[in-house]
């Protein structure tokens, strides 16, 4: 397994947003997971992504404990995600903005990462736009910024959060196919979104969280189906 939680626990006073949270990822998989406005989603990201610590519970990382690892040890160690809110350097082209992430989260050169970036716009792409200052791109654009500043640090794991939120009906095919073609590429994703449609055209397994718990795991259009789903975040009586 690529990443493991192993009762995951967290809350800030009376509110949880962690639950004792069990979850196994394998290798090159893509989950997706869903839930009401303040279900714990992107808390779950901060706590793998170590920018929140556990109150209690185990993250490991291909086997290894990451659970006291900060967050750039675990940016280097190979857990990336993308935020809600894309905030790219924008006075900086695109392919600078790549270049920012890959020479800090491997301590390598520019000369060693170049290419490296220039691979990631394409599949991205982002390829036509690398000299464009990033802050005058569009929605669609950012997004597949964010997207490729995530993988221009050469992640195993893969976290993308509400990436397709405010893109309408065309964009957001324009981006599923550009998670796919990621995700040929071997690299786990992990993916909170909104837009289920969107997950169900990438992910092979749908995981609920609600209040910090997880209320079902599997099988995409089961999970969907089940009627403890339907009436928690669907708001549809069982």
């Amino acid at each position: 397994m690529i990443l493991q939680l192993e009762r995951l626990s967290k809350a800030f006073g009376s509110v949880v947003v962690a639950d004792g949270i069990d979850l196994e990822i394998a290798e090159g998989a893509a989950l997706g997971i869903i839930g009401p406005n303040g279900a714990g989603k992107s808390s779950l990201f901060n706590l793998i992504g170590g920018s929140l610590a556990p109150d209690s519970g185990i993250i490991r990382l291909a086997g290894e404990d990451v659970t006291q690892t900060p967050p750039q040890a675990r940016a280097r160690a190979g857990i990336a995600r993308s935020f809600q809110i894309p905030l790219p350097f924008s006075n900086l082209t695109v392919f600078e903005n790549l270049l920012v992430g890959a020479t800090h989260c491997r301590d390598r050169s520019v000369a060693d990462v170049a290419d490296m970036c220039g691979a990631v716009l394409e599949r991205t792409g982002m390829l036509p736009l690398a000299n464009r200052r990033a802050g005058t791109l569009t929605l669609l654009e950012r997004k597949r910024l964010e997207l490729a500043r995530a993988l221009a640090a050469e992640p195993r794991v893969l976290l993308l959060d509400e990436i397709a939120g405010g893109l309408t009906e065309s964009e957001c095919h324009v981006l599923v196919d550009t998670i796919r073609n990621v995700r040929a590429t071997g690299v786990t994703i992990v993916w909170i979104e909104h837009i289920v449609h969107a997950l169900l055209a990438v992910v092979d397994r749908l995981m609920v969280l609600n209040f910090g718990r997880t209320i079902a795991d599997g099988e995409p259009h089961t999970v969907i189906a089940s009627p403890q789903v339907r009436e928690i975040y669907l708001g549809i009586d069982a």
